[in-house]
């Protein structure tokens, strides 16, 4: 519980208001309690959003390799391997983009803490 502070005027006219603290003040003030800005992680953001591009780049790619329409038949032993690896690349950028447009956004529950961060 925070000491009770008493307002004492200084002279007559004058604005100025000064706060005469109680014999009973531990020394804590109310602004270390406050919460820092967070600290966004520009890094990992951009980290995120390049796998999150490539690895759409290559679903897509897979997506035409497998069904064999614009894509020459001759390349089928590709699309499998494109495949896994835009999904691996795919599903960590989009998790880690949609929690910094979250944060971004200020809805409950996101934080840009909840990004990795790379030094």
């Amino acid at each position: 519980m925070m000491p009770k502070r008493s307002i004492v005027k200084e002279a007559k006219g004058s604005s100025v208001q000064y706060h005469k603290l109680t014999r009973s003040d531990d020394g804590f003030i109310d602004t270390q309690f406050e919460k820092p800005p967070p600290k966004v992680p520009y890094k990992a953001i951009a980290l995120a959003t390049v796998l999150f591009l490539v690895g759409t780049i290559l679903l897509v790619i897979g997506a035409l390799l497998l069904s064999g329409r614009f894509v020459d038949p001759k390349y089928n032993d590709r699309t499998w391997p494109v495949l896994i690896i835009g999904i691996i690349m795919f599903l960590p950028g989009i998790y880690h983009v949609r929690i910094a447009y979250c944060a971004y956004m200020g809805y409950q529950g996101y934080d840009f803490d909840d990004i990795p961060e790379f030094e």
